[in-house]
């Protein structure tokens, strides 16, 4: 959980921008979870602008083609002492520092044949220029074939782990799947002598097949591209957690991509300067899934300039709780509008999350035994977002005021928002509540 600079600034955010961020995540979030603060793609360039990437950039550069901060937009890397500055500040506040790398070895270190540390080998003996970003100029790809070819990566993860990185966003290797890239960057980060999260991109088109390979090799990976404030990229992502969410867990998590709410688009990759285009019901159906598929949350809207509304949505300690204490999560239902998840919580717990896909207002009556809640229900049940109570009946036989609901059951109606949803937790009275945890890295 935590905070990514791509939804609002694109290629062009400033050390100042970050630190306003994490202060305010500090402040703000961080009792909540919110503990990560990541720098986005393009820190090395100095003429990095929005919507778009510039073709044989000046990236700022070693003498051994690792790529360092532009001291312009981050002035505390003057000297070469890159992000440990940063780093220290953000550690400071109680934070994991993170930052968006690309793989491969930059063009302009092929073109200077820069030497690699650690071995006598050059930029140009490891460099595949067949495999290079499609979408990025920035990089080509490297030849692990060539033997001596992990010594860049080893250069570069033992620069990250001087400065202080806790997390690592590496971009360009699950579309196509990039095996021998995923397993040099892990092999690299274990021989750094610091622990880093590994999070993968951008995840289109990624098949459940790469499962073990992925729980082997990251801490998250994404499932989809890049993910904007449209109802029809949050809707196609229903579809991707109903296939991943039943294999996340402390093996890996898969990931949604980041929460296009708050300000967004200040200098960023799309659109202009806006409040995210999704409606209040939206931006819960939004939350509301991510949480209950356990997928990690990384906010891309500004902070300090976001309404408050939006951050009374990143403060909800009750809805959290689902994404930090439940299993089991699962996709339990979906025909027409409605789509129906369930998941165990603690102590004997349940949670339900109920969506309406639809155009218009849904108004339901859900048999309580359809979302794995007990025929006859003791207890409170809850929805989390509102914290009001959900009043439920005994249904003895079957009448067109419960249709759908088996004569036995216990009927739940609810009223569901278009593109809204509702989040419900059955607490027995003689449950017993454990102690709060958080996903475990």
């Amino acid at each position: 959980m935590g905070w990514n600079s791509w939804d609002c600034y694109g290629t062009t955010v400033t050390e100042e921008e970050v630190l306003a961020n994490a202060r305010f995540l500090a402040e703000h979030l961080l009792p909540f979870g919110w503990d990560t603060v990541i720098v986005d793609i393009d820190w090395s360039d100095p003429s990095a602008r929005s919507h778009g990437y510039n073709a044989d950039a000046p990236l700022a550069m070693d003498e051994h083609g690792r790529l360092l901060p532009d001291p312009g937009r981050f002035p505390s890397s003057a000297d070469g002492a890159g992000f440990a500055p940063l780093a220290a500040q953000i550690h400071a506040l109680g934070l994991r520092f993170g930052i968006h790398v690309m793989r491969g070895i930059p063009r302009r270190a092929v073109a200077a044949n820069t030497p690699l540390i650690g071995s006598p080998l050059r930029a140009a003996d490891i460099a595949d220029t067949t495999n290079a970003c499609e979408w990025n100029p920035d990089m080509v790809g490297i030849d692990h074939a060539v033997p001596g070819a992990h010594a860049y990566y080893d250069s570069v993860l033992a620069l990250y782990a001087d400065w202080g990185v806790d997390f690592l966003k590496v971009d360009d290797t699950l579309w196509p799947y990039q095996a021998a890239e995923i397993e040099a960057f892990t092999a690299a980060i274990d021989r750094c002598g610091r622990p880093l999260q590994l999070s993968l991109s951008p995840g289109r088109d990624l098949s459940l097949t790469r499962l073990d390979h992925l729980r082997e090799h990251a801490t998250m990976w994404r499932i989809c591209d890049d993910l904007w404030d449209r109802w029809e990229d949050v809707e196609a992502n229903f579809a991707r957690f109903a296939r991943w969410a039943p294999f996340s867990g402390p093996d890996g998590w898969a990931d949604g991509d980041m929460l296009p709410l708050g300000r967004i688009g200040i200098r960023a990759e799309r659109g202009e300067p806006r409040d995210s285009s999704l409606t209040p019901h939206e931006q819960v159906a939004l939350m509301t899934l991510w949480v209950i598929a356990r997928s990690p949350l990384m906010v891309g809207g500004d902070l300090p300039s976001s309404d408050p509304a939006t951050i009374a949505l990143l403060q909800n300690a009750d809805v959290l709780e689902v994404l930090h204490r439940s299993c089991d999560n699962r996709e339990v239902f979906r025909e027409g509008a409605l789509v129906l998840w369930s998941a165990d919580g603690a102590g004997g717990t349940r949670y339900v999350a109920a969506f309406n896909l639809g155009e218009d207002e849904l108004t339901v009556s859900l048999d309580s035994q359809d979302v794995g809640l007990p025929a006859r229900i003791e207890g409170e049940v809850r929805e989390l977002w509102s914290g009001a109570a959900v009043p439920v009946r005994a249904v003895t036989e079957q009448s067109d005021a419960a249709r759908g609901v088996a004569p036995g059951s216990t009927a739940i109606d609810l009223r569901i928002p278009r593109h809204g949803a509702v989040l419900l937790r059955h607490r027995c009275h003689r449950s017993r509540p454990e102690a709060p945890g958080h996903m475990s890295w």
